[in-house]
């Protein structure tokens, strides 16, 4: 069966966010993510990964608003 659009977009974020977490290391929104999984496994591991990316979409929709960078992300010059 093939899956929501809602569901895809679900799928999109997820895998964005562990890009951001394998890209970026030194941002504090991967550093917040490593600190809470310590040791976790399996189920939190997934749960912690929705969290992140949930404030990863507010991070970012602070700068493309507002111009704010997150905290401690690099970015390539242009």
């Amino acid at each position: 069966m093939p899956k929501s659009k809602l569901a895809r977009g679900r799928c999109l974020i997820v895998v964005g966010t562990e890009g951001w977490v394998r890209y970026q290391p030194d941002s504090a929104l991967s550093q917040w993510f490593r600190e809470r999984l310590a040791g976790a496994k399996g189920r939190m591991k997934k749960i912690l990964i929705v969290a992140l990316a949930r404030k990863l979409l507010i991070a970012l929709w602070r700068y493309v608003t507002h111009g704010v960078i997150p905290e401690g992300a690099v970015l390539k010059p242009v």
